[in-house]
């Protein structure tokens, strides 16, 4: 295997030279670096990047940790992580926390062995634990998204959760309804409490009162939303229409409605949040708030590989904006 002396040999340059050019970190003339190039593509040359990490102090990677979830909202946002990283000559490394904090440890241990230049953190939990676990990655520049402290070492990206649940709720209110429910997320997260503040401050500003019992909390799954659904229709006064705080939850409520025979949206109208990729596609496609999820991979990208650069100033937060995707789930009173 051809190493840089060789290379410097064949080109008749100093090993120096080559690493320059090879690197881009001094100006060498237009003459010199075909010399060096050539002799690099007739020797097959292929520089370690090893070496290379341990000089310029970079490794060329990005840890990425996610909660194991069937919400394709996960899988949407990863897909535009990937495909910025390979915009910008970097490797991801992926790992599952399967929403456990010992797991969580074992990846931040493992990524941090790797050596990556940075880490980018979606995952919902709130625990204290999680804040003190990344007190210890002070080094590390972090990007968050949805949750977590701001510190020296972390930027943090999420969307206006607030101003999307009063999206939601006035589009409901402009179509005519004022009785409102909300199927919300686990509230002892931050988007969830966000959202639920935005359907009071959407019901405020119409003059509405909310209805404590048309509030479930769900679990931000089918399988909460089909729950919540349930408990629902078996009230004896009910609601014309529903914000449900994300689309997975809203397709379960679907699906429970569809069961019962509520159709939707003519006896309940539904809006959604997040616009996954399939919310086109259900009956009725959803009405729902969208998020630019592949926005939102990049962004993190971006910002993390700015944060990398800038490594000694302060953490900041990034909001992107939601907006309202109208379908065929909502109908006027």
């Amino acid at each position: 295997m051809a190493t840089i002396k060789d290379v410097a040999k064949k080109a008749q340059v100093s090993t120096s030279t080559v690493s320059h050019v090879l690197n881009g970190t001094r100006y060498v003339s237009e003459v010199t670096r075909d010399k060096v190039m050539d002799a690099v593509k007739a020797l097959d040359y292929r520089p370690s990047s090893i070496a290379r990490s341990l000089k310029v102090n970079r490794t060329g990677t990005i840890g990425m940790l996610v909660n194991t979830s069937t919400n394709p909202f996960y899988a949407e946002v990863v897909q535009g992580v990937e495909s910025r990283c390979f915009e910008m000559g970097y490797t991801l490394f992926l790992c599952n926390t399967g929403g456990d904090i010992e797991r969580m440890e074992a990846n931040l241990k493992a990524l941090e062995e790797k050596r990556v230049d940075g880490l980018l953190l979606m995952c919902s939990e709130t625990d204290t634990e999680l804040f003190d676990l990344f007190a210890a990655y002070q080094d590390i520049p972090i990007v968050v998204t949805d949750w977590g402290p701001l510190s020296p070492n972390m930027d943090r990206i999420q969307d206006n959760s607030r101003k999307g649940g009063y999206l939601a709720t006035r589009h409901l209110i402009e179509m005519g309804h004022t009785a409102i429910g909300c199927i919300t997320g686990p509230m002892n997260k931050q988007i969830s409490a966000e959202r639920l503040e935005g359907f009071h401050e959407a019901l405020q500003e119409a003059g509405l009162a909310p209805t404590p019992q048309w509030i479930f909390e769900g679990d931000f799954g089918c399988r909460g939303g089909s729950a919540a659904m349930e408990a629902l229709l078996a009230l004896k006064h009910r609601p014309t229409a529903l914000f449900i705080e994300n689309d997975m939850m809203a397709m379960g409520a679907i699906h429970q409605a569809n069961r019962a025979g509520v159709d939707i949206p003519n006896d309940l109208s539904i809006v959604g949040y997040d616009d996954i990729f399939i919310s086109r596609y259900m009956t009725p496609p959803l009405t729902t708030i969208h998020q630019p999820k592949a926005k939102l991979g990049a962004m993190a990208v971006d910002t993390l590989l700015n944060r990398i650069a800038r490594h000694h100033q302060a953490g900041t937060l990034i909001h992107i904006e939601p907006h309202l995707i109208k379908r065929r789930s909502v109908q006027r009173r």
